[in-house]
């Protein structure tokens, strides 16, 4: 195995991988229906890459280190073939942790049969309990009911569950302590995630961002906690135990204390361009070389040298009020966050 490092010395063991640009939620911080209404145009399917090119690609980055996969979108379970992707990724690149983010609605349909596929893990949006403020949220699309619906058929599929709520003030802070309460009765991790910048058309501001001391604060007015520590480098959420039940919850702090200098994650958009950070302006194309014929070890050693070259630390740079290029950021819905 070919490890490597970029130049601030962080290694490659994350991949994230988009596999469809559409989802069935226009949520405001990703897809606001404002932007992406019934006229926008998504990419056909010749446009994003197939299941044996994601397979390719994951076979080389596996060999610089990858240990885990997590599929994204959109919303991945619109990709009519994402099981067979599952197993075909379990059974032929080595990689053992595959996970998935999505919105659950169509998880009554899917939960077993991603478990029979390979799929390790999952983690649910669910921004609110609240039917009213959820339909704020998620831009009128579907209901809280369903997504626990999906909840419950991937607990009862076996799979391992995390919630992101994604916190924004004005919005849906009112909602951190029934998330709390509904949550740790159930013995499932909440993470809180401060509204970001990601992309151009989520109309971010920072008088928007919930900080977590914020969070941490209304939490400790009901519950008593203590921090865990990560473990692994690069764990993105700072984590908390209930000091009673157990149970966790965490907090991905990307705004108010960024974590650039333990990020080890590359993401694979739905068109097969590969960005180096979340927050990035421009990406490499790598469908066009696989589609082009490169060899296994060629294309290895193609991405090796991205990752040497990496120098990303966007948030840190936000963080510390240093000038950011004027370029447009990718969208979430291309990289999957």
């Amino acid at each position: 195995m070919n490890r490597v490092a970029d130049k601030f010395n962080r290694p490659l063991r994350d991949l994230r991988i988009s596999v469809t640009d559409q989802c069935n939620f226009r949520c405001s911080y990703c897809m606001p229906k404002e932007i992406f209404g019934p006229d926008y145009a998504f990419l056909p399917k010749g446009a994003m890459l197939s299941n044996e090119e994601i397979i390719f690609a994951t076979r080389s980055f596996a060999k610089l280190g990858v240990k885990k996969i997590r599929l994204t979108g959109g919303e991945p379970l619109l990709r009519p073939d994402l099981s067979e992707l599952i197993a075909g990724i379990a059974n032929d690149t080595g990689i053992e942790d595959i996970s998935l983010t999505t919105n659950a609605s169509l998880l009554p349909r899917y939960a077993q049969k991603l478990k029979d596929a390979g799929l390790k893990r999952i983690n649910i949006s669910l921004d609110s309990l609240d039917t009213e403020r959820f339909a704020q949220m998620s831009g009128g699309r579907s209901s809280p009911e369903a997504v626990l619906r999906g909840i419950d058929a991937a607990e009862k599929a076996g799979l391992p569950i995390k919630i992101n709520m994604v916190a924004k003030l004005g919005v849906n802070e009112m909602d951190v302590l029934p998330m709390v309460n509904y949550f740790r009765e159930r013995r499932i991790t909440l993470r809180f995630i401060e509204f970001m910048d990601v992309g151009e058309t989520n109309g971010w501001k920072m008088d928007q961002v919930i900080p977590a001391k914020q969070i941490l604060e209304t939490i400790g007015s009901r519950y008593e906690f203590e921090p865990v520590d990560p473990d692994y480098r690069g764990e993105v959420a700072s984590r908390y135990r209930f000091t009673d039940t157990g149970s966790e919850f965490g907090i991905i702090t990307s705004i108010t204390n960024p974590f650039c200098g333990n990020c080890n994650r590359a993401r694979l958009s739905a068109q097969g361009k590969l960005y180096t950070c979340l927050f990035a302006t421009a990406g490499t194309d790598l469908k066009k070389r696989i589609r082009d014929g490169i060899d296994q070890e060629e294309f290895t050693n193609f991405v090796s040298k991205l990752w040497i070259s990496r120098d990303d630390q966007y948030s840190e740079d936000r963080s510390n009020g240093k000038a950011l290029n004027g370029t447009k950021k990718v969208e979430m819905s291309y990289i999957g966050g």
